[in-house]
């Protein structure tokens, strides 16, 4: 494919990084783009000299080869059905929905239609994750320690569970991704939400969540979220195997064995350009490295619901079973 051509659904922050990604790439091109908000529609596309269109049906007569959704939360489900309905290769930003129907949806919409798909959770190209796989390779995970400590963003949906999903859904899903990625699924969760919300005007999502984890092989787990700070504190994994701990964030991996502890230094810019190079890469036909295709996103969107239903009701939660035809 001499030039690829992309639209992108949604101009939000989220979009121009991967619109700067994109445009950065030989032979790829930003050539429209649409959103509910025209002026952020005005100012992605007049960035990058492309169109803007009125709804998602006008940019997708524009002659795509791809089409990138970077929606709020609560917004996902018409553009990607619009999209796999055009036959055209979807890309997705997390989190997929705030909601399971819609998500599920998708996921079975997409395997029917055989389209590439491939959704933004870039740290699984970071370089200290695939090592990190290759030291546990041979040693079984007893303990999996995650945390995403934070505040809220700046955009008024975010504090709202019913646009967001809340912090769990929105932000620690790239934790449980990884979790999932390096110790295998996750069978059930517990938690426990605060009930407060955190000092933001109109927030009613919990101020901080803990939850524990029961993975397939065996493993324990905890995940913490907080969402009440003024920076962001620590976002990341810690994992302990028989003679291991493991220390991972997306800026560097600390590893102590009977060694001793030694460092290496993550590259979290590298993997943003790393999940769009290898869905354009998928799309061309001229690689095959998506890492998480919808069907594996919708999976962790599983657990992080899981982990949103066991703290709103107290039970303990199993993540519903990510069954997707042909997937």
């Amino acid at each position: 494919m001499a030039g690829t051509r992309v639209g992108m659904i949604g101009a939000g922050g989220v979009a121009r990084r991967h619109a700067r990604v994109l445009t950065g790439l030989p032979g790829v091109q930003v050539v429209g783009v649409t959103d509910v908000v025209p002026a952020a529609a005005r100012g992605l596309a007049d960035e990058y000299g492309a169109k803007v269109h009125p709804d998602v049906d006008a940019l997708l007569g524009e002659g795509l080869d791809a089409a990138y959704v970077c929606v709020p939360p609560f917004a996902h489900g018409e553009a990607e059905r619009a999209v796999l309905a055009a036959g055209l290769p979807l890309f997705v930003e997390k989190p997929i929905s705030i909601n399971w129907d819609t998500a599920s949806e998708i996921a079975i919409l997409a395997a029917k239609s055989e389209v590439r798909t491939a959704v933004g959770h870039h740290w699984r190209y970071l370089g200290i994750v695939e090592q990190a796989r290759a030291l546990l390779r041979d040693r079984p995970i007893r303990l999996v320690s995650g945390a995403w400590l934070d505040k809220v963003p700046p955009v008024a949906w975010w504090p709202l569970r019913d646009r967001s999903g809340g912090p769990v859904v929105e932000q620690a899903a790239h934790v449980l991704d990884l979790a999932r990625h390096l110790a295998g699924e996750i069978t059930e969760v517990t938690a426990a939400g605060n009930g407060t919300p955190p000092p933001v005007e109109g927030a009613d999502v919990d101020g901080a969540t803990a939850a524990t984890l029961r993975f397939a092989s065996g493993a324990v787990g905890t995940l913490a979220a907080t969402c009440v700070l003024g920076w962001k504190e620590r976002a990341g994994l810690e994992i302990y195997a028989d003679g291991l701990a493991l220390a991972l964030t997306e800026t560097g991996l600390t590893v102590r064995d009977a060694d001793g502890q030694r460092t290496v230094d993550g590259d979290p810019e590298s993997a943003r350009v790393a999940v769009d190079r290898a869905f354009i890469d998928a799309v061309r036909g001229d690689g095959d490295d998506i890492r998480v295709p919808y069907a594996e996103a919708l999976r962790t969107h599983a657990v992080a619901l899981a982990v949103a239903e066991a703290a709103a009701t107290g039970r303990a939660v199993a993540p519903r079973a990510a069954v997707v035809p042909h997937a």
